[in-house]
C-alpha cells in the first residue's frame, strides 16, 4: 500500500446491507451505499467473505473458496431481466425483520425462486449466450468441481461429502462421469447461479471504482472441511486415505479462552504446496483479485506458525504448534502476480516470528482500538493505542468479531473506563456520545487506512453486533434499515475525513 495516501473506509457486510427479500444483495440499495460512501468521503469499502455458507451461516465456512453467496443475487434486477416477476417473488417468505436475517427462511425461499429463473433462462436461451459460455469455460478450473460437488451434496440429502457413497467420495473417475450425466441439470443450475453472482458483482464493483471507492475483500486462511475445495484437492490438506482429516486448525488455550478454540477446518499439507510452487494459493489469491482491489487475509499468524489439533479431540488443549511457509509463499505469490494490496489480521498474541514476517511481507497490519485498554493484557495492549500506530497500519474501532463500541464501553471494567477517559483526556462526554470521540481518536492516527464499522458510526449497541466467537445461532444476522444512512450522518462523516486528510477527491 502507499503509505503517504490517507483512506478511509466502512466496515459493512453486504448481507447488511437493506432489501426487499430478507438479506443484502447487490441490488439498488448497494448502490446507494456506494454513493453515501462517496459523498462522506470515504474510498474504501470492507466486506466480510462472499462465498455460500453453510451450517452456521458464517462466511467463513464456506462450501467453497471460489464461488459466490447465491443469496447475495439481486432479485429485484432479475425482474427487471425477465427471468423473474414481482408476482412470483412476492409470493415466497423470505423473512419480515427489517433488522436480522432469517437465514431458515432464506434458504427455505431462495433456491426455489432462483430455480425459476433458470428455467426461464433456458426458454430464453441464456445458456446459448456467449457471454454465459466464456464464463463457463473462463472458470471451469474451479466451477466444475463447485458445481458437481453440490449437486452431489444435494442428491445425498446436503450432507458432507464424508457421509457419501464411497467411490464418489473417492471421487473415483467412474462415479464422477456417472454422476455428471445423473445431476447434469442440477449442475447447470448451480453454473447458472454463479453466473448471475459474478455478473452483478461486477457491474457493483465497477460502479463502485468509478466513484473512487476500492472493495477491501476478507477471506479466511482455511477452507470448510465441507467444501468443494476439500472434497477436490485432497492431496493439498492434512487427510487420510479415507478423505478424514489428521490434524484440524483452533487456536490454543489462553485467558480468553480456557479450553482454546477448535475451528474444525483442515490443515494444509503445506510441503504439498511448496511442491507445486504453491500454485493452490497462487490462483487462489489471483482470483480474490478479480473480485477485490485490497484483500484482508484472516489468521495471518497462520502462515508462520498454526496450531494442530488431533481429529475428533473435543477441545483445543491437546492441539500443538508446527512451523508454515512463512515469507516463501508470499514471495512465490508475488513473482507470480507482482505487488498486490493485502492487509495481514495480525491481531491477538503475535510472536517476534509473526511480527518478522509480517514486516518481511510488507503488508499493513490491523490496530484494533478496543484492544488498547484491556485490563487482562498480556504486554501488547500498547501496540493498539493510536499513538503508536505505523503509518503501514489499518486502524479499526472494532472488527466483525467484537462488541460494537457502545456496548463494549459499557461492558469493560470501571478502571479501563478510567482507562479510556484519561487517554481521551475527557471527562465531560456523556458515555453515550464518547464513541464518537474515539472514532476521531483513531481517524487522527498516522495509520494510513482506517476503517470505521457501520455500526459505530451509528452508535448502536450489541444488538447490532455482526458475530460473536464460538457461538452459532445469532451471528451474521445484523440488517442496516435505509432510513440510517441520513445526510446529517453523511456531512458529519465528510467533515471528519477532510478535517484528517483522508477525503475522497476522486
Amino acid at each position: 500500500m502507499k503509505e503517504n495516501v490517507r483512506k478511509q473506509g466502512i466496515l459493512l457486510p453486504v448481507s447488511s446491507i437493506p432489501s426487499a427479500y430478507g438479506i443484502g444483495t447487490f441490488g439498488r440499495e448497494s448502490y446507494r451505499f456506494v454513493d453515501f460512501l462517496e459523498k462522506s468521503g470515504n474510498r474504501l469499502w470492507q466486506i466480510l467473505p462472499l462465498g455460500p455458507t453453510g451450517y452456521g451461516d458464517s462466511p467463513y465456512q464456506s462450501f467453497s473458496t471460489f464461488a459466490g453467496n447465491p443469496y447475495y443475487i439481486d432479485l429485484e434486477i432479475l425482474i427487471e431481466e425477465g427471468l423473474l416477476t414481482k408476482e412470483i417473488c412476492d409470493g415466497y417468505d423470505f423473512g419480515d425483520n427489517e433488522h436480522y436475517v432469517d437465514y431458515e427462511k432464506i434458504y427455505l425461499s431462495r433456491f426455489k425462486v432462483l430455480k425459476i429463473a433458470f428455467e426461464n433462462a433456458k426458454k430464453q436461451g441464456l445458456m446459448d449466450a456467449p457471454e454465459y459460455q466464456k464464463f463457463i469455460t473462463d472458470n471451469a478450473y474451479w466451477l466444475d468441481d463447485y458445481a458437481l460437488y453440490m449437486a452431489v451434496k444435494n442428491a445425498f440429502g446436503g450432507v458432507c461429502f464424508m457421509e457419501w457413497d464411497e467411490d464418489i467420495r473417492l471421487r473415483k473417475a467412474a462415479a464422477l462421469r456417472k454422476y455428471r450425466k445423473k445431476l447434469s441439470d442440477e449442475i447447470a443450475f448451480y453454473c447458472f447461479q454463479q453466473y448471475l453472482f459474478a455478473k452483478q458483482w461486477k457491474e457493483l464493483k465497477t460502479y463502485a471504482n468509478k466513484k473512487g471507492i476500492e472493495i477491501v475483500g476478507d477471506i479466511p486462511i482455511y477452507v470448510a472441511f465441507d467444501s468443494a475445495d476439500t472434497w477436490a484437492n485432497p492431496k493439498l490438506f492434512q487427510l487420510d486415505r479415507e478423505g478424514r482429516p489428521i490434524g484440524v486448525a483452533g487456536c490454543p488455550p489462553d485467558y480468553f479462552a480456557a479450553d482454546g478454540q477448535l475451528w474444525g477446518n483442515p490443515l494444509y499439507r503445506w510441503e504439498k504446496h511448496r511442491e507445486t510452487g504453491y500454485q493452490w494459493w497462487i490462483t487462489r489469491l489471483w482470483y480474490c483479485f478479480e473480485l477485490y482491489d485490497v484483500v484482508r487475509i484472516d489468521h495471518f499468524r497462520g502462515f508462520d506458525e498454526y496450531f494442530s489439533i488431533p481429529y475428533g479431540s473435543e477441545t483445543a488443549a491437546p492441539g500443538h504448534w508446527e512451523k508454515g511457509p512463512g515469507i516463501e509463499l508470499f514471495r512465490a505469490v508475488e513473482q507470480a502476480l507482482g505487488k498486490r494490496e493485502i492487509i495481514a489480521e495480525d491481531l491477538g498474541y503475535m510472536s517476534e516470528t509473526v511480527r518478522q514476517l509480517v514486516r518481511d511481507s510488507g503488508f499493513p497490519g490491523m490496530k484494533v482500538l478496543e484492544f488498547a485498554f484491556d485490563s487482562r493484557d498480556t504486554g501488547s495492549a500498547s501496540d493498539y493505542l493510536p499513538h503508536n500506530y505505523p503509518v503501514n497500519s489499518v486502524a479499526y474501532t472494532g472488527t466483525h468479531d467484537n462488541e460494537t463500541l457502545v456496548s463494549w464501553y459499557q461492558t469493560i471494567s470501571d478502571a479501563e473506563r478510567a482507562m479510556v477517559r484519561d487517554y481521551l483526556y475527557d471527562y465531560a462526554t456523556p458515555d453515550e456520545q464518547l464513541y464518537k470521540s474515539m472514532i476521531a481518536l483513531i481517524l487522527r492516527s498516522a495509520a494510513a487506512r482506517c476503517i470505521i464499522p457501520m455500526q459505530d458510526w451509528l452508535g448502536l449497541d450489541n444488538a447490532a453486533r455482526i458475530n460473536k466467537p464460538s457461538t452459532v445461532g445469532q451471528n451474521w444476522r445484523w440488517r442496516l434499515k435505509k432510513t440510517q444512512l441520513t445526510k446529517k450522518l453523511q456531512k458529519e462523516i465528510c467533515q471528519l475525513t477532510t478535517r484528517y486528510g483522508r477525503m475522497n477527491w476522486a
